[in-house]
Order: C-alpha cells, then sequence, then structure tokens
C-alpha cells in the first residue's frame, strides 16, 4: 500500500514537471509571433497607429477596442532611441516588448510624468556613455536601459469616449519616434 502510494506521488511530481515544462516552452515553438505579425507593419523608426478594432472581425493581436495603439520598431544597434510627444489629457502608457514579446520596461501617465512624454532608451555600451556623460541628453528625460538592441515600442491611450478617437489617433501620430547616432 505505501509502495503504492509513494509510486502515485512520483507519478504525480514527475506530471507536473514535464507539464510546467512544456508551458514554458510552447511560445519558443510558434511558427508566428506577435513580433512576426508586427515586422510587416511600416513602424520602423516612426509611430504607426493600429487601425481600432471592430467587433466580430478578426483580433490576431487581441487589442481592447476601446484603446488607440501606436507601434514603432527599433534597433538599438543603429544608435539610442528616442520617444517625444505630448498625450491627450486621459490615460496613457508606453510599453518596451523584445523580439520574444516579453515586457521590458513599462510606464504611464499615472507614474507622475503627465501629459509629456520624453523617454530616451539605451543599451548597456549607449549607457555607459551616458554615464561618461560623452552623449547629451535633454533634462527630464526619462532614460531606460534595454538588454536587448531590438525593441517594438507600443503605446496606448484611453479615449473617455468613442468620439474623441479620432482627435487621439492624431495626437498618437504626432509622436515622434526612432534612433539616432550617438
Amino acid at each position: 500500500m505505501m509502495r503504492t502510494l509513494l509510486w502515485l506521488l512520483g507519478g504525480l511530481i514527475l506530471g507536473g514537471i514535464i507539464h510546467i515544462v512544456v508551458i514554458l516552452t510552447l511560445p519558443m515553438l510558434a511558427e508566428e509571433t506577435a513580433w512576426d505579425r508586427v515586422a510587416d507593419l511600416d513602424a520602423q523608426s516612426r509611430m504607426f497607429i493600429l487601425p481600432p478594432v471592430e467587433p466580430g472581425t478578426p483580433n490576431p493581436l487581441g487589442l481592447d477596442p476601446d484603446l488607440a495603439y501606436g507601434l514603432c520598431r527599433v534597433d538599438l544597434a543603429e544608435g539610442p532611441a528616442y520617444v517625444s510627444g505630448v498625450m491627450p489629457d486621459a490615460f496613457w502608457s508606453v510599453a518596451l516588448f523584445n523580439r520574444q514579446g516579453i515586457v521590458t520596461y513599462s510606464t504611464t501617465n499615472r507614474d507622475g510624468i503627465g501629459q509629456t512624454l520624453e523617454m530616451g532608451i539605451f543599451n548597456a555600451a549607449q549607457t555607459r556613455l551616458l554615464a561618461q556623460q560623452q552623449l547629451d541628453i535633454a533634462e527630464g528625460l526619462l532614460v531606460v536601459e534595454s538588454a536587448s538592441d531590438e525593441l517594438l515600442i507600443l503605446v496606448r491611450l484611453a479615449p473617455p469616449h468613442h468620439a474623441m478617437r479620432q482627435r487621439f489617433e492624431a495626437a498618437l501620430a504626432a509622436v515622434e519616434c526612432g534612433t539616432r547616432q550617438p
């Protein structure tokens, strides 16, 4: 009896370990990732506004239909990346995704930033240059260090009413995003 319980407990533990390993490795086996889906968009070093999600239509990126989205792809190997713009007086957020789809940094206007988004994104080598004061940056710039060179910058705006969406998307399109040579 005791031996049977021991084998059953061992089987459950081994099954749990196998289950966790499979769950953690499945994303690496995906043939088409979110990065691949947005690679065809004209978002390299510029803000690209995603079309609104309409009810009943395919939503492959899983977007919230109430939000306005802007995407910008940058490669820090080309130089530091900068995101600059004035956001509408409503909730907004910005997130940096690496090629694997992992959020490496995220912030919102509720973090005390206000309406002005001024962010500089640097890799480790550029951060060293920044620390040695070999890179000039504007005062008040939010400095973010990234372990990955290839990044997707996602800016989300939450218009308080559907009638304001077009104005919010225009403000989002005015956001400057891209790399500059050090």
